[in-house]
């Protein structure tokens, strides 16, 4: 018999007993990983499109942190460095010839590295991440991406000091359609989360937010914090190309996949020999400002931490209860005219 697994879509929260006299009490600060917490459990994510100062100047105010992308020179890695030092992480992949200049990053003063692979489930990911806590035992690694417990675990027992979950739940990216691999993006949260909270280690849920209503569920699930790649994508503040639509006149941003065709000729010249695209790039309607869509995401958790009963992230976790949904869950809980 095949094990059954959700996306978001499928399930709902069941309110619980509220003692919470205002949806302005509720804490929302979350851990990073192990050792570093942060203000609020949003992180936007370490994309091309989605990451740049702008955009990494608002997420500090606020109290996230900046993960910057990999897919640039070393001087510019240098630059964040310099610039953002203890509040900035930098994103590398898993091939030996990085090694040096990783090392050279956290030398610099990083707060940690992200190493950031479509399937990190690998002996070169293990490998990396000892030979990384070898050599500087005191900076924080972030390690993805999985989507099994296993694979959680077994990252952690390698000296990961966060994981990145989520397989093909992206907006942008196809890896699903193309390879038939992926958990279904709630279950792989509410898997791990099964074995996070023995080995206490937090997991970041990165991957198929829509919503506030996506955000609670992920959380609730067991994330310690949720990476946003498209809705941030679509903000004024965010590292995404701009233009101004000829008909319409409206402003719209360029997302893209990392492992995208559109992607993958800017930054190597073409795709890779003997691989296919696993992701699409699209131009949207720019949304309006990150502060907004922080706001409105966090007012949205605020309430559900209510619903829930939970002052804080903890205890909404501890006290949730999922319930499987029909198809026709969302259309009753959509506002209708008639």
């Amino acid at each position: 018999m095949l094990r059954r697994a959700y996306t978001f879509d499928d399930v709902a929260l069941v309110p619980q007993f509220n003692n919470i006299p205002s949806r302005t009490e509720p804490d929302v600060s979350s851990w990073l990983t192990r050792d570093r917490k942060m203000q609020i459990p949003l992180l936007a994510a370490n994309m091309d499109s989605v990451i740049g100062d702008e955009l990494a100047d608002l997420l500090l105010k606020y109290g996230s942190m900046p993960i910057f992308h990999r897919f640039t020179n070393t001087e510019e890695q240098l630059r964040w460095v310099k610039k953002y030092g203890e509040k900035t992480f930098i994103s590398c992949g898993i091939h030996s010839h990085h090694a040096d200049d990783i090392r050279k990053l956290l030398d610099l003063g990083a707060a940690g590295i992200c190493i950031d692979v479509a399937h990190g489930h690998s002996s070169r990911m293990f490998k990396l991440i000892q030979e990384l806590k070898q050599s500087h035992p005191s900076k924080d690694i972030i390690a993805g991406n999985v989507c099994t417990a296993m694979a959680y675990h077994d990252l952690v027992n390698a000296g990961a000091d966060a994981v990145k979950v989520g397989v093909g739940p992206g907006a942008a990216c196809t890896t699903r359609m193309v390879t038939g691999f992926g958990v279904p993006q709630f279950s792989a949260i509410r898997d791990c989360a099964q074995v996070a909270e023995k080995l206490r280690v937090p997991l970041i849920a990165d991957g198929g937010i829509r919503d506030s209503r996506d955000v609670v569920l992920a959380l609730a699930a067991g994330a310690s914090s949720v990476m946003i790649g498209k809705l941030f994508a679509l903000t004024t503040e965010s590292n995404a190309k701009k233009r101004q639509n000829s008909d319409s006149g409206i402003v719209e941003a360029k997302y893209r996949g990392q492992a995208s065709e559109d992607f993958q000729k800017d930054f190597y010249g073409a795709l890779k020999e003997m691989t296919v695209a696993e992701g699409v790039d699209f131009w949207a309607p720019v949304s309006g400002s990150a502060a907004k869509l922080i706001d409105t995401i966090l007012g949205g958790l605020r309430s559900g931490l209510t619903y829930g009963g939970g002052r804080n992230i903890k205890e909404l976790q501890r006290k949730a209860e999922f319930v499987e949904v029909s198809s026709t869950y969302k259309s009753e809980s959509l506002p209708r005219k008639i």
